[in-house]
């Protein structure tokens, strides 16, 4: 497994991080899938409050228990379920960000959170008083970095400008194009680490059936799959072939992946020939990159 650094910090972490989202209901399935991950050399786990409702840190934190030390642990703040269960309110203020990481703390069995996101973000935000919130629980070692998830090249922006953020997790793959167009660069010229999701484009770029996607009609997806195939092989997958697409960028550091099987931890761990400059070059340009319509 390959290492890279966290932002300005002391950390490295894993090129493959294990989003835990996709963890199931089976306790004992997930202690072994994680576990199972450590020792492939995924050293990131990256979880949210809202996951299952707050079972998905509960479960984390079980799977841990022991070998906490061994991970850089990562969680997010933000987004509050509504209590009919029909979607979600946002509420970054500061009472409810220093309620939640007391009560993701317990849940994951630790005493302090490696990587604390905010999960999502708006231009409206109160950053100042948000930012000062992530600085004190830093104080209190109650977290050691914090960044943010968001998409939006406005709030990334801001927060690059006014705050010593670590990371930014967003989506981007061969399909979602958008953060090249200011937002990796950016990041890259400030040190600040992308953490990518959504790498796999939803699967789009593991085999399932071509259909329109952020911006890109059915047929320019099939067409971009069957690139990823062109340059795919035995020897590397065409998942492996769309996380290296990620990976080659040299603002991103870690493809945070669904892992959901021990199958699918030993494809996507495996050592497997990087893309060369020409390949990456090729798969760049088969089609324009989409761009951001909102929130520039």
């Amino acid at each position: 497994m390959e290492y890279r650094q966290l932002g300005k910090t002391s950390v490295n972490i894993s090129v493959i991080s294990f989003g835990c989202m996709s963890l199931g209901q089976d306790q004992a399935v997930n202690d072994s899938l994680i576990r199972s991950a450590i020792d492939a050399g995924i050293n990131l786990f990256d979880t949210a409050d809202i996951y299952d409702k707050g079972q998905n840190e509960r479960s984390v934190g079980h799977a841990l228990r022991g070998i906490r030390d061994k991970v850089i642990l990562c969680t997010k703040v933000g987004n509050v379920v509504k209590a009919d269960g029909s979607g979600l309110d946002w509420n970054p203020s500061p009472p409810h960000i220093l309620k939640s990481v007391d009560e993701s703390l317990q849940r994951l069995q630790t005493d302090y959170i490696d990587l604390y996101q905010l999960h999502g973000g708006t231009i409206d935000d109160p950053r100042a008083e948000i930012i000062a919130t992530f600085e004190k629980l830093q104080q209190q070692g109650k977290i050691r970095y914090y960044g943010i998830s968001s998409i939006r090249p406005n709030v990334i922006r801001e927060y690059v400008a006014q705050s010593p953020i670590s990371s930014v997790m967003m989506q981007y793959s061969l399909l979602d194009r958008r953060p090249e167009e200011t937002a990796l660069s950016l990041l890259k010229e400030n040190d600040i680490s992308v953490l990518v999701r959504g790498a796999l484009a939803q699967g789009l770029l593991a085999g399932k059936p071509a259909r329109d996607y952020t911006g890109y009609d059915k047929e320019t997806v099939r067409q971009l799959q069957e690139i990823i195939k062109r340059y795919s092989s035995p020897e590397r997958s065409a998942a492996q072939t769309a996380l290296q697409f990620v990976l080659k960028n040299p603002a991103v550091t870690s493809a945070v992946t669904g892992i959901r099987t021990p199958e699918q931890l030993t494809e996507l761990t495996k050592r497997v020939p990087q893309l060369t400059d020409e390949e990456y070059a090729t798969i760049k340009a088969a089609a324009a990159p989409n761009r951001y319509t909102d929130h520039r």
